[in-house]
């Protein structure tokens, strides 16, 4: 067996799960933990978790064909003991979810090294990736991969840590009240970082005051003997950490931030440069992302980096090595020297604003065109938030939208509230997806800006105009070298 797989006995599992054996070896020793049938392999122990589509319960033969040593279950009605062998062992929990939790949380008390737990409504996958980067030029670090960041996911992500690692970085992610709280039991994260709060997933949590209430609980779930990492320009932050009894290190631009900078400048498609400051310590950082709220996200990660014990030098290092995530505010240039702002992975309102101001800047004095797909999980608040959106494209100057999804009429009411005029409101379709548009109009020196909740599959608009005009990924492809664009580099 893998040296890296996490083992348990079955004893173990018995005693960190609360659960008991139905049948099999007493004496099996469990190697890996899968909730994947079809990525069984010999001497894991299989967990039956139950969905709204799947049941894994439906599995368990399948899984112990494959060479499970175990499986974890909550009902035994469908299983067949018999035809599960002597050997493979049947472990009956109240609830599997809860149980693989309950696993993961035995197996991270195994390792002493830190660990970072972040959430926010915005900003969470990027910041996670800045402090990423920063840690990893001098720790073996492990980190959250693409979106495991929920109650299946952040578990997954613990079983992965071997003796080899020295800290790890946990993202948190939630749509349902106590998710957060759940989630901060099972890592017990040494440091946690909050980014900001907004609205987003309202459909589940109805009002901001409770999407700050369950974004809170990773504070106050903490052990006191932790670091939390607090935005001081967010009201909603500073009031939860005010219940916070103890560390904290703060990031922000208010200049009595810990971790605070001045002097940003805007450089067009370069990026963005700014002076941070870490204590008594001043140093220019060179980012290769676009958008100011990106400098809130770098704040972060360098504060969360700083108390994990990162000295300066490695803060500024990792985050000048940070490449953007792909589909998050992601620059593509295209081959008629135009440019494409990939931010499809997903929208909220908070998030969709800061995309179109960062555009507004962009463009400068040449045109800019939005796709938006509809912004998804906002409840009741979400025709007032998509005619709001409506209204600012208008407002900034936007030349044409694209819109896809059961808002878009809303969108383009708010749009033509603006100002926008009619004729230059699309709908996506089947018949319209708006590259003929802009083959027609789209010249060097214009932005496109493609977002939307990720339903929405915006991803595919960035596909078809790459393939339209071709990505010039051979050259400069930041527009570094000549302002004929009209990227405005200051």
């Amino acid at each position: 067996m893998e040296s890296s797989l996490p083992a348990f006995t079955v004893e173990q599992v018995l005693q960190a799960t609360g659960g008991v054996l139905l049948s099999g070896d007493a004496e099996n020793v469990f190697y890996g933990v899968t909730t994947d049938s079809r990525q069984v392999k010999k001497g894991n122990l299989f967990v039956a978790l139950q969905g709204e589509k799947y049941d894994g319960h439906d599995f368990v033969g399948l899984a112990i064909e494959q060479g499970a040593a175990g499986c974890l279950v909550h009902s035994a009605a469908k299983l067949n003991l018999n035809a599960a062998g002597k050997e493979a062992a049947l472990i009956k929990v109240a609830d599997t979810l809860q149980a693989f939790g309950d696993l993961a949380h035995d197996y991270r008390r195994r390792f002493s090294i830190p660990v970072i737990g972040l959430t926010g409504s915005s900003g969470k996958t990027t910041t996670k990736e800045m402090l990423a980067a920063i840690l990893s030029r001098k720790k073996k670090t492990l980190t959250t991969e693409g979106n495991l960041n929920n109650l299946i996911g952040l578990p997954q992500t613990i079983f992965r840590l071997t003796g080899d690692h020295e800290i790890a970085v946990l993202e948190m992610g939630t749509n349902t009240r106590g998710e957060i709280k759940r989630l901060t039991q099972i890592a017990v994260p040494d440091i946690g970082l909050i980014t900001n709060i907004g609205p987003a997933h309202l459909a589940g949590f109805g009002t901001v005051d409770i999407v700050a209430e369950e974004k809170g609980d990773l504070f106050l779930n903490m052990a006191e003997t932790g670091t939390a990492i607090v935005n001081v320009d967010d009201e909603a932050v500073q009031t939860i950490a005010g219940k916070w009894p103890g560390k904290r290190i703060t990031f922000g631009m208010s200049s009595d931030a810990d971790i605070t900078v001045q002097n940003i400048v805007k450089n067009g498609a370069r990026g963005i440069s700014f002076q941070l400051m870490v204590g008594s310590s001043v140093s220019k950082v060179e980012m290769k992302i676009v958008g100011i709220h990106h400098v809130y996200n770098a704040l972060a990660a360098a504060a969360a980096a700083w108390a994990a014990g990162m000295n300066c030098q490695s803060i500024v290092e990792g985050l000048v090595s940070f490449q953007p995530v792909s589909g998050r505010m992601q620059i593509i240039r295209l081959q008629n020297r135009a440019f494409v702002i990939d931010d499809t992975y997903n929208a909220n309102p908070a998030s969709v604003r800061e995309a179109l101001m960062t555009l507004k800047d962009l463009k400068s004095n040449h045109n800019g065109y939005v796709f938006l797909g509809d912004m998804l999980e906002l409840g009741d608040a979400a025709p007032e938030m998509h005619r709001k959106i409506g209204v600012l494209m208008a407002t900034i100057g936007v030349n044409a939208v694209f819109l896809r999804g059961d808002f878009s009429a809303i969108t383009a009411s708010g749009a033509t509230e603006g100002g926008m005029p009619p004729q230059n409101i699309f709908f996506l379709s089947p018949d319209e997806d708006g590259m003929p548009f802009l083959k027609e109009h789209l010249q060097e020196g214009d932005w496109v800006l493609v977002k939307g909740s990720r339903r929405m599959k915006m991803e595919k608009i960035v596909a078809q105009i790459c393939d339209l005009f071709g990505r010039d990924d051979t050259g400069d492809n930041t527009g570094r070298g000549n302002n004929k664009s009209g990227v405005n580099e200051h």
